[in-house]
């Protein structure tokens, strides 16, 4: 790898979450559609926020929170989000550096406001997203600054971000910074639904863009429109870079240049909440991918941050993941 000041820069909505846990009548009352997200208006996020029962306040966000796990695993991570100058972006700027995450993104100064995620956590650890996005949506090309995408070995992209139009030439324009500076491209499908309404845009990204990509099994069964994941496994193994392809209590599925390795998922006592566990294996793979590791290592790391973040409540790491990667011998 050649040198950089950042092992990974993400891009991605600023978002603090809201978390409380909730029952399947309570989802079924408020038609919320379990284990997926789903964009709100203020006024739903306002609705929500009053009903939910003894919610906490996180930073989130899912490249945020990726950054904020390779931080955790020793590596250097940044950040590219908008939030307002109000009380929730004091929450997530405050909360982002506490972590050791790079962020100096200007705030915006207006009415509208700072994106907020109602994040219900069902009995089974699923958990049921309804984001507003607020003003996480006006990243504009001026926010992308190829020193600082240049500086990164990886440039992270969530898919969430083509669910606002205006985004899309500023996530474009950073894509030709990292190209120009000759670094890597990953992405991650981030949600079936999401895969649903941009299908032949990130196939488009796929073909010419992209160098790494994360997706869940319905995900990337969404992508190939296929019920059969062997079917997406192989359209992704066609495709020929890199990529991991999570399978909850199945592990994971992880190729790059025509080698594939089938990885066991790392055990967990009990999932209390599947928030991020997707966000968590990205820090743990890009971090490998980054360092020059081995596939296998990279999604062994990956595993190990996904099984910390599903053990308790919230999107992030609460145990070093650097120690844990350490005692299992990874690095």
């Amino acid at each position: 790898m050649q040198d950089a000041k950042y092992d990974v820069l993400g891009i991605g909505n600023a978002i603090v979450d809201i978390l409380a846990h909730t029952t399947d009548a309570f989802l079924n009352e408020h038609g919320i559609a379990k284990g997926s997200m789903t964009l709100v208006d203020s006024f739903r996020a306002e609705t929500l926020g009053r009903t939910m029962k003894d919610p906490v306040e996180a930073s989130g966000g899912s490249a945020a929170n990726t950054m904020v796990g390779i931080a955790s695993l020793g590596g250097a991570a940044a950040f590219i989000g908008k939030v307002n100058d109000d009380r929730l972006g004091q929450v997530f700027n405050e909360d982002i550096h506490r972590s050791g995450v790079a962020f100096d993104s200007a705030p915006l100064k207006g009415r509208v406001a700072t994106a907020s995620c109602h994040i219900l956590i069902s009995p089974d650890g699923q958990r049921s997203m309804n984001t507003y996005l607020g003003c996480a949506a006006a990243l504009t090309e001026a926010d992308m600054s190829p020193q600082k995408i240049a500086a990164a070995r990886v440039l992270y992209i969530e898919g969430y971000l083509w669910d606002a139009p205006e985004t899309k030439a500023a996530i474009r324009t950073a894509i030709a910074h990292a190209k120009a500076a000759k670094r890597k491209v990953a992405f991650t499908l981030s949600d079936p639904f999401c895969v649903g309404r941009w299908r032949d845009e990130f196939k488009a990204l796929l073909a010419h863009d992209i160098d790494i990509l994360f997706a869940n099994e319905a995900e990337a069964k969404a992508l190939y429109e296929t019920e059969r994941f062997d079917e997406a496994f192989q359209a992704i193994r066609k495709w020929g870079k890199t990529a991991a392809i999570t399978r909850s209590a199945h592990g994971s599925v992880v190729l790059s240049d025509g080698n594939v390795r089938i990885l066991d998922a790392e055990p967990v006592g009990r999932v209390v909440d599947t928030t991020g566990a997707g966000d968590q294996y990205a820090a743990g793979f890009l971090y490998g991918h980054a360092r020059g590791l081995s596939l296998d290592v990279c999604g062994r790391l990956g595993g190990i941050a996904a099984a910390e973040v599903i053990s308790h409540v919230g999107p992030r790491p609460h145990a070093s993941l650097k120690s844990l990667a350490a005692g299992a011998g990874l690095i």
